[in-house]
């Protein structure tokens, strides 16, 4: 047995599972935790050790996960189970902090949207988790980073990284930084709204990618989301529109031909359908009619941070190759611009799905 194991080995045996520990080993692709498949004579779990570096605060992020799921559980929802220490603590808190989840067994995700039933299903199994927790006080929960989509706060930043320009790079990105600055007034509708009252104050999980659903392995329907980290107080509008700059896209992140990005209106509508079908007795006017901006907003906010961390020198954003996150915010700023165009079509398909 490698040291790597036994000490893994050794932590997982501070939690209340089930058997004796035959196994650890890495699991999945995630980027920010590092996560272990434990097995035992008896049952699987998943193990992580939390990073503390983006996530600073762990007692206040598990404690947001851990009411979460309880409020899901006691609606007969399927979701990840935590499973406490020994002592009876929600997470591990040593040198380093780990966690323990239950293995949710027969599942599968998907990386890729695949085609639109795939995408449907996605849209249908975040709008129900939105909706199970329609009556959940989100003024409880803490935000586990800070203004994560306040845009106003996104675009202040860019701001100063153009200003200072560190790394002279302006001058290689003049066209993007006009697009970001040429659309200035069209960033504060979202926290206008939920600080004036107008957009409700809800259960956000800020990371509505894809590959956060857990679907069936033998039927493809969604059984639970996971990675809830970045559960936060927020608006639908968020959990919509990155669902939307991330699955309605003909090309990857960071596609350096332009020419193969595009909006994909097909893709929305069944995204559409699937989501709105779910918060049709939940949402409320106002979301309905700003349901195409924050798929635009999400877009918009994210290209601005990749352009800002190419002005800064890449020290946010993992780069493969120089100009990486430039092609980045490329990719994004032309989604953008195609959503633009279409806003119309989207809110028609919005208000449909709404009403079937």
């Amino acid at each position: 047995m490698t040291d790597y194991t036994k000490e893994n080995k050794q932590i997982a045996e501070l939690f209340a599972i089930e058997g004796e520990v035959q196994d650890v080993r890495p699991y999945g692709e995630g980027h920010i935790n590092q996560t272990l498949l434990v097995t035992t004579d008896k049952k699987r779990y998943i193990m992580q050790k939390m990073n503390t570096k983006v996530f600073t605060d762990p007692d206040s992020l598990m404690r947001n996960i851990c009411g979460v799921t309880e409020h899901l559980r006691a609606r007969g929802v399927e979701t990840l189970e935590v499973i406490p220490t020994k002592e009876g603590q929600p997470f591990y808190k040593g040198e380093a902090c780990y966690r323990m989840y239950a293995f949710i067994e027969n599942t599968i995700t998907y990386q890729t949207v695949s085609d639109a039933k795939v995408f449907f299903n996605s849209g249908k199994s975040f709008g129900e988790f939105q909706n199970y927790l329609a009556e959940f006080d989100a003024s409880k929960l803490t935000e586990t980073i800070a203004r994560f989509h306040d845009t106003p706060k996104r675009f202040a930043d860019f701001k100063a990284a153009l200003e200072k320009d560190s790394f002279n790079r302006r001058k290689d990105c003049e066209k993007e930084v006009q697009f970001v600055l040429d659309r200035a007034d069209t960033y504060s509708k979202a926290v206008e709204g939920l600080q004036s009252g107008k957009l409700p104050l809800r259960v956000t999980h800020n990371d509505t990618k894809l590959n956060n659903i857990l679907m069936d392995a033998e039927t493809g329907e969604a059984r639970a989301v996971i990675d809830l980290d970045t559960i936060m107080p927020g608006s639908m509008l968020y959990d919509f529109g990155d669902s939307i700059r991330f699955g309605a896209s003909t090309a990857a992140e960071d596609e350096p031909d332009l020419s193969k990005v595009n909006f994909d209106i097909n893709l929305f509508k069944a995204y559409a359908e699937g989501y709105c079908g779910a918060v049709k007795e939940s949402i409320t006017e106002e979301e309905k009619k700003l349901m195409p901006y924050g798929a635009y907003l999400m877009t918009m906010e994210c290209g601005m941070r990749f352009l800002s961390d190419y002005l800064s020198g890449d020290t946010y954003f993992a780069t493969k190759y120089a100009g990486h996150n430039l092609v980045r915010a490329r990719t994004q700023f032309k989604l953008a611009s195609q959503m633009q165009e279409r806003f119309e079509e989207m809110s028609a398909i919005v208000y449909a799905a709404c009403e079937k």
